[in-house]
């Protein structure tokens, strides 16, 4: 008697356990079955839209890092922002003593003030206005 009702005690701790599992179990939803492929439309006749222009944006700062040779400088913000930008021949460089410079005469901790637009996902400079650092010419 007391055996069956130790085994009667375990089915029934075993029964709970098992239902408890089913009820914790999440259900896998059914993998959705791919559209089928609309055709694709005949091409038109009329030409693509231009890409928009990029954006032209302002910087202000000082020159952090200026590599001539992989052309590309860091500018740093006054809000301590760092901004990289590429420039090519094409970037037009004035000293703000107004008078035409190169990249190369740009030295680290001159105040420039960048104009750059995104292009490709870099910073492209189009235009940089320096005062050389105080000790530079």
């Amino acid at each position: 008697m007391k055996s069956s009702a130790i085994i009667s005690g375990v089915a029934a701790i075993s029964l709970s356990c098992a239902l408890s599992a089913c009820t914790t179990q999440e259900e896998m939803a059914p993998k959705p079955t791919p559209a089928p492929l609309a055709p694709k439309p005949a091409p038109t006749a009329k030409a693509e839209p231009a890409p928009a222009k990029a954006k032209v944006v302002k910087a202000g700062g000082d020159v952090g890092l200026l590599d001539s040779e992989k052309n590309y400088m860091i500018l740093v913000t006054k809000e301590g922002k760092l901004v990289t930008l590429d420039f090519d021949a094409k970037t037009k460089v004035t000293k703000i003593v107004p008078t035409p410079g190169k990249m190369a005469d740009v030295g680290l901790g001159s105040s420039a003030s960048v104009t750059y637009e995104a292009v490709k996902g870099k910073n492209l400079a189009t235009k940089l206005e320096y005062r050389p650092a105080k000790g530079g010419d």
